[in-house]
């Protein structure tokens, strides 16, 4: 067959794969007939050079990277930034060279920041493309041979061993205990045990145990299968197109910042216009109005708040660094405070990652298992539920005196709890190894937390050395248990190895339980097999089952070696498994929450943000963790209902499978993304689907995940959150932030911290806006009253960069206040500023204008000359500004109540821009270059006076504003 030519089923590149239908759902033979391969000889080297013309290397296409040129003039593309441009540009043409040089330096100071901090992005197909195989082992003419894993082609016989890494999307042909880690894919916290029957066509991703993924990593065994699909085709393949397609969506900040600088520019221009047609109306020359127009508009843009946003938003960064949490893009760190829903994985997000035994039954008896991840740290104690007295504290020394029966070997906790712990530690492959300060496993998750469950009772090294195996039947996935072999303890064997052995069986508890003949009690006593014990077994394994526990049963048995060792070959067959076993116990285990999990969802829910768990594992596992979380109703968690439709009257469901969305069309799947809070077996692109749903309900999205399978939910989201330990390349350069310790927890820190930056960045928009607003209007009312000028454009470009970087910049150093959490979510759609905050800049602009107006024409009226007159005006706006900054510090609390020493960088910003505003007064050389004039001491006190006006009315106004909200809500 090998020499046969290719049916016509393969196709070109553009074909996504050359089979008729799903690989899974066909027989080994009807997939190696469709491809016309040998199973035993493979593709011959002329076949495999067609097939790779036909179908492309095992790549992922790459586009081509963003030019870092191109990346910096993005910098510019936002519409304020576009404002300051033009107006330097025009500021120039009329030969403002100061005015227009500082202009172009705060345009270029924002851009360089911006850049600087977004360089590191990386192109999140580039490590999906590393996920690929750099080798693989294949068969081709007949030869073993060893081949680059971009060269395999569509029908490539590939044999994989333990710790290979998958090199493209297989349909297996032959396995031998061929186990493989599909948990960056599929989400899926155990090693997928693989065979190659076929499978239902509707088999969902995760269960498709007839199929090696591309980039999943083999665990254990051996297996032979033919590459079905390469590079775009494949299940890795199609996740890098669904990360390509999905779209970098705005945030919701640069969604206000660009709405917020849109109407600005309007608000500018109609103002602008505004002063050039009445000026000309009255009479006034056009080139003379068109001065004061670009005067207007240089005084009435707020060119801080472009660097001011960058500056905080950096600071956000900063402190959410010291806070675990790295943010890759600026803007994610102001839309943190604002999301209203987390959509968490929950393997090593919400969970440990981590096999751990959870409980043990044993003698009839539950037992509390405690201490997480594989560290052989904790306690092994009664269930509350159970009816044991407490087992004896772990001994120091491993090694106890004569055991209470024939087959008990010396154990520090006796009886049955003992045996079945025993049993875990010697009838297993995996080993326990602390690593840095962090315990890991070497083998399979399952058998590295029945070593650590066993190393809670001080089982450990020794018993080990003590009782050495003999034989063994490796764990067989069609019979679904192992058996080892080992000497009774107290016997003493031959130099030939013979004497009196136990044999220990670890298995699927309803696979071994036909085989039990009796059951340990607690004191170590065997007891007779009858419908009590069996009915006792199944309510033991029912339980320990809904709570969504992997179990595995533990028996023993006597065995005589006999006088035929190493003359007949092993000592074990399964026949010796077929009967009169011993059950000892079962454990039931699972990736257990993070301890601070549950107390950060809680969180959440109290800062008014959803959390919904979105995850590839089994709906049972997901529902268990999700009640532990508190995140589904006590209503379910008493039904113990997790997946199906809920009864007419009852309340929504709270998950979904993957399956079930499937069925669901866009009304029912967008009902069910708004209501639920759990949904398991779900794949890449349902995830991504999920994310939309809630985004088009007006929902501000956050996604956490750490696999492959995340990947393009990270990049749809409003903001991806990946994890930096656990979580691969892929995932963590499709996100907008990393989470240095994969923990959720870090989440609801980054939220606060969120909130905080946007109540900073809100806090300098109220605080700027009065004086951009008191600055246009004092040259309109002067146009249109046929007044001189009160504010020439050059002082008003001082006023701007002096306040906005000494006063306004400091706000971003306020700390985050109390009860920031307690407050709901804002509004997707909220903007910037309420119609609280726009009265309250509304009436400090007026108030600025009032005030510059009534010194200046009172100057005036003095006998003062127009210097004079100027500078007092623009000292009023400067010392206004500075005793409106004490009422912007809080927007909830009075400035009383903010510790008035809490931000020190504000007080030193005073003092600097006093001493500035000082030598703008006094100083000859300032005088000369902003037509300025020195003041008294009057003058002083006069400004101060007004200054302090300003306070007091914006006291009042917050007061009555409180008032009003106060009667409106009784």
């Amino acid at each position: 067959m090998p020499d046969a030519a290719p049916p016509e089923t393969l196709a070109t590149p553009a074909t996504p794969s050359p089979l008729s239908g799903p690989a899974h759902a066909a027989t080994a033979e009807a997939v190696l007939a469709a491809l016309a391969s040998d199973p035993a000889r493979g593709l011959t080297a002329a076949e495999v050079e067609l097939r790779r013309t036909r179908f492309g290397p095992n790549l992922l296409p790459e586009a081509p990277p963003l030019p870092a040129w191109r990346r910096f003039l993005a910098q510019f593309n936002q519409p304020l930034v576009l404002i300051l441009i033009a107006s330097g540009t025009v500021t120039a043409f009329l030969g403002e060279w100061v005015d227009s040089g500082v202009i172009f330096g705060v345009v270029l100071v924002n851009a360089i920041v911006g850049y600087l901090q977004e360089a590191k992005a990386v192109d999140a197909l580039a490590a999906l493309r590393r996920l690929l195989a750099a080798h693989a082992r294949v068969v081709r003419d007949g030869v073993r041979t060893t081949v680059a894993g971009a060269d395999l082609v569509p029908g490539d016989i590939v044999l994989l061993d333990a710790g290979d890494k998958v090199p493209a999307d297989l349909r297996l042909i032959a396995c031998h205990e061929l186990h493989i880690n599909e948990a960056m894919l599929t989400g899926e916290s155990l090693p997928a045990a693989k065979h190659p029957a076929p499978l239902a066509a509707d088999t969902g991703l995760a269960d498709r145990l007839n199929l090696a993924y591309s980039g999943t990593l083999v665990t254990r065994g051996t297996g032979r299968g033919v590459v079905v699909a390469t590079g775009r085709a494949t299940e890795t393949g199609r996740i890098s197109t669904l990360v390509a397609e999905a779209e970098s969506l705005d945030t919701p900040f640069t969604r206000k910042i660009a709405r917020f600088s849109t109407r600005l520019l309007w608000l500018i221009l109609a103002l602008a216009g505004l002063t050039f047609a009445v000026g000309v109306a009255r009479g006034q020359p056009a080139v003379d109005m068109f001065m004061a127009a670009v005067a207007l508009a240089v005084g009435a843009i707020p060119e801080g708040l472009p660097a001011a946003v960058t500056v905080v938003l950096a600071i956000g960064v900063k402190r959410m660094a010291a806070r675990r949490a790295i943010v890759r893009k600026l803007p994610a760190v102001e839309t943190l405070g604002g999301v209203t829903v987390i959509c968490s994985d929950k393997t090593g997000t919400l969970t440990q990652n981590a096999m751990t035994v959870q409980a043990i039954w044993a003698g009839r008896r539950f037992y509390a298992v405690s201490g997480g991840g594989y560290a052989p740290h904790g306690d092994i104690r009664p269930d509350e539920a159970g009816d044991a007295a407490p087992p004896p504290a772990a001994s120091a020394d491993p090694i106890a005196p004569a055991a209470a029966t024939p087959l008990s070997l010396p154990l520090p906790l006796p009886g049955a709890l003992g045996q079945t712990l025993l049993a875990g530690l010697l009838c297993n492959d995996a080993t326990l190894a602390e690593v840095d300060g962090r315990w890991q496993v070497n083998g399979d998750p399952t058998e590295g937390a029945l070593l650590a469950a066993a190393g809670k009772a001080g089982l450990g090294a020794a018993e080990l050395r003590r009782h050495p195996r003999r034989d063994v039947l490796p764990f067989d996935s069609q019979r679904q248990y192992m058996a080892t072999l080992h000497p009774v303890a107290g016997e003493h064997e031959g130099h030939d190895g013979h004497g009196r052995h136990a044999l220990y069986v670890k298995g699927a508890a309803e696979r071994l339980a036909p085989h039990f003949t009796a059951w340990l009690d607690p004191d170590g006593n065997e007891r007779p097999w009858d419908a009590a014990a069996a009915r006792n077994f199944a309510a033991a394994l029912a339980r320990l089952a809904g709570q969504g526990l992997r179990v595995l049963a533990f028996a023993r048995k006597a065995h005589d070696l006999g006088d035929a060792v190493g003359e007949v070959g092993p000592a074990l067959d399964h026949r010796q498994v077929a009967g009169g076993l011993v059950l000892l116990g079962l454990q039931g285990m699972m990736d257990p929450p993070r301890p601070e999990a549950a107390r950060a969802v809680a969180a959440c829910r109290q800062a008014g943000v959803q959390v919904k768990m979105i995850t590839g594992d089994h709906a049972l596992t997901a529902a268990a963790i999700a009640r532990r979380l508190g995140l589904t109703v006590p209503e379910e968690e008493a039904t113990g209902a997790a997946v199906g439709d809920s009864a007419p009257g009852e309340a929504p469901r709270q998950a979904y499978s993957g399956a079930e969305l499937a069925a669901l069309d866009d009304a029912a799947f967008a009902q069910a993304a708004r209501q639920c809070h759990v949904f398991a077996r779900v794949e890449p692109a349902q995830k991504v689907r999920l994310v939309t749903a809630l985004q088009a309900a007006g929902e501000v999205v956050a996604m956490t995940g750490d696999g492959v399978n995340d990947a393009p939910a990270l990049k749809a989201a409003d903001i991806g959150v990946a994890m930096g330990e656990g979580g691969t390349e892929t995932a963590r350069d499709a996100a907008d932030m990393v989470l240095t310790d994969d923990n959720f927890a870090t989440i609801v820190a980054a939220v606060e911290e969120g909130r905080g930056v946007f109540d900073n960045l809100t806090k300098f928009v109220v605080w700027t806006l009065p004086t951009n607003l008191g600055e246009g209007l004092v040259l309109v009312v002067a146009i249109v009253a046929g007044l001189a000028i009160p504010i020439t454009p050059l002082q008003i470009l001082w006023i701007n960069m002096t306040t906005a970087v000494l006063l306004g910049l400091t706000l971003a150093f306020e700390p985050i206040e109390a009860g920031v959490m307690a407050r709901p979510p804002r509004h997707p759609e909220r903007g910037l500023v309420d119609r609280v905050l726009v009265v309250r800049i509304l009436v400090v602009g007026l108030l600025l204008v009032a005030g510059s107006f009534l010194v200046f024409n009172g100057k005036l009226a003095s006998g003062g000359t127009l210097a004079e007159a100027r500078t007092l005006a623009a000292n009023l706006f400067v010392l206004g500004e500075t005793a409106y900054l004490f009422n912007c510090r809080s927007l909830h609390q009075a400035p009383w109540r903010v510790p008035l020493f809490g931000n020190p960088w504000l007080w030193a910003g005073v003092g600097l821009m006093l001493a500035l505003q000082a030598a703008f007064t006094h100083l000859p050389l300032m005088n000369r270059l902003f037509g300025t004039a020195p003041l008294s001491l009057a003058e002083w006190g006069l400004v101060a006076g007004l200054s302090l006006v300003v306070f007091v009315v914006v006291l009042g106004e917050r007061w009555w504003g409180r008032l009003g909200t106060a009667k409106g809500g009784a």
